[in-house]
């Protein structure tokens, strides 16, 4: 890294994150104790540096054109996955796509159609480029929330949940930022299931942990400030949640 954040980056990144289209360099620089100047100099040198690197609309499609949102989890050869996700994401329909640092399900593609023949289409397109599709579902809402740790002290989030997706039926998959005293701590996915910590119905499919993307097993041990990506079977997301929050956090929550 050539660039390294201080507190006045990290706290213009989780305003823009929060609302970039109603958040102007005043408003951030009345929170931070700067002026305006420095905040718009600050965001010209995040975006050279494409720690920002832009800057896009929530849009819910159903509620648009009645469009279905459909998430394909994808296998690509590690060393074909970045131009596998460039090609990927010039498919008309295309609109997210994800690259993991994992050998398999590595590629997560969220497309939009008109119809289930639309998404046939993509499936197809997906398939020519030699991507494996390992699964897909119908996402039914998608919610993005500012990075907590980069947020002032009072508001941040009990969970500190960065992430969260809810999936056709009850299932949702959710992000959240391992605290220092949760139950799970020091424990491997297996102890955290038999003793009860971490529903069975539960999957942790990532984990970010410093700069890396561990693909996690049964003897994979959670650490304090681990980035967990956890797909609920059945929608529990509170249940899900207090496994990884200190227990006052979620007596509180």
């Amino acid at each position: 890294m050539d660039y390294r954040l201080d507190d006045i980056d990290r706290r213009i990144i989780y305003e823009l994150m929060r609302d970039a289209r109603n958040t102007s360099a005043p408003t951030i620089a009345d929170a931070v104790g700067v002026s305006p100047g420095t905040i718009r100099n600050r965001i010209a040198q995040l975006e050279e540096h494409e720690i920002v690197r832009g800057y896009s609309a929530a849009v819910d499609f159903e509620r648009a054109e009645g469009h279905l949102t459909n998430l394909y989890v994808c296998n690509a050869p590690v060393s074909e996955r970045k131009s596998l996700a460039h090609e990927a994401g010039v498919i008309p329909g295309v609109v997210n796509v994800r690259e993991l640092m994992t050998g398999r399900r590595n590629l997560h593609i969220v497309a939009v159609g008109a119809d289930t023949e639309a998404l046939r289409r993509i499936t197809r397109a997906l398939s020519k480029l030699g991507i494996e599709i390992e699964d897909e579902t119908l996402v039914e809402a998608e919610t993005s929330y500012a990075y907590g740790p980069f947020g002032p002290d009072d508001d941040r989030p009990a969970s500190e949940a960065t992430d969260f997706i809810s999936l056709a039926g009850d299932a949702n998959v959710v992000d959240v930022t391992v605290q220092a005293d949760a139950p799970i701590v020091d424990r491997t996915l297996e102890e955290a299931v038999r003793d009860g910590v971490l529903d069975d119905d539960s999957l942790v499919i990532a984990i970010e942990r410093d700069d890396q993307v561990l693909t996690p097993h049964g003897t994979t041990e959670i650490r304090r400030d681990d980035i967990v990506t956890v797909l609920s079977r059945k929608g529990k997301t509170d249940r899900v949640l207090d496994a990884f929050v200190a227990e006052e956090a979620a007596a509180n929550g």
